[in-house]
């Protein structure tokens, strides 16, 4: 293993941002093949932003780019807007031309993304997650006291759900921008029921929102991962995708929405979600918009 990460390329972006400083942010590391892991979780701690990744060479293997994901407290098999920036920085830093596609290797498998045409935006970056699997259901008594919330404020015509396409998320619908506003997770009774759950973030979502033009409003709360409240969340919005078609939360199967995150914590992102119902399956794409910000090396 190298011992020192002293030298190191190193990148930051907004992802899921319609300008600079907004969004989630994202570390990218490059040429990490000789780390260990512990340094890579310390990288992590260091940057202390919700992810940071490690593209482990500039070479592809199997047609993909191998890259290592970690909050601040762990490492992930996948989380989205982690794929969308460091797909950005890999088509931007190291291939240094305009590809129309790419893919990751990820702890869960190859990813592909897809960068925006002319048409819908070149500015956009596609992922195709994988296909939703709808779990356990959960009542509303249970989810309304973690989020200190009463009852009446979960819209109890569709479900709590766990899902996952990667990264297992309680998906939460809310009546009201209020509600949205007033959800505050209880950590003691949080951390009790993850621990019997294979699903670990927690995204709330609202049909009002605070910008025109977006047609839902998330929050996703991430103490898990060590990070209270996530700015904009590719996987778990991926899930909520899934699930918006399978439970026709817009009267279709179907969707192409626009969804804001990130307006209580002072990161307003836009998350684009596509979601189409083929027979039993389910194909989902995230997209947004990537921001480089700074790059250097690593002392």
């Amino acid at each position: 293993m190298r011992a020192s990460a002293a030298g190191l390329d190193f990148y930051i972006v907004d992802v899921f941002a319609e300008k600079k400083y907004a969004g989630n942010q994202l570390a990218v590391v490059r040429k990490a093949a000789g780390l260990s892991t512990s340094t890579m979780q310390q990288i992590a701690r260091e940057m202390h932003f919700s992810e940071t990744t490690f593209v482990i060479s500039d070479e592809p293997r199997k047609g993909g780019y191998d890259v290592r994901i970690f909050t601040p407290a762990s490492e992930l098999p996948f989380a989205g807007h982690p794929v969308l920036g460091t797909a950005q920085v890999i088509r931007d830093e190291i291939i240094r031309k305009r590809v129309d596609r790419l893919k990751l290797n990820l702890k869960i498998g190859q990813i592909p993304v897809r960068f925006g045409d002319k048409r819908e935006g070149s500015r956009l970056v596609w992922m195709r997650q994988k296909e939703p699997d709808f779990g356990e259901v959960f009542d509303r008594a249970t989810i309304s006291k973690i989020l200190n919330l009463e009852e009446k404020d979960i819209d109890s015509r569709f479900p709590i759900q766990d899902v996952t396409t990667g990264l297992a998320t309680f998906v939460v619908p809310l009546r009201t921008m209020d509600a949205l506003k007033r959800a505050k997770v209880s950590t003691a009774l949080y951390f009790e029921l993850i621990e019997r759950t294979r699903a670990k973030p927690l995204l709330v979502f609202s049909p009002e929102t605070h910008e025109k033009g977006n047609d839902l409003s998330v929050r996703v709360f991430t103490d898990f991962a060590g990070i209270p409240e996530d700015p904009a969340t590719g996987s778990s919005n991926g899930c909520l995708a899934g699930y918006l078609a399978k439970h026709r939360y817009f009267g279709e199967d179907h969707i192409d929405v626009k969804v804001e995150q990130g307006y209580q914590i002072k990161r307003p992102s836009r998350l684009y979600l596509r979601a189409a119902t083929h027979g039993d399956r389910i194909e989902v794409d995230v997209g947004g918009k990537v921001v480089p910000i700074a790059k250097g090396k690593l002392q």
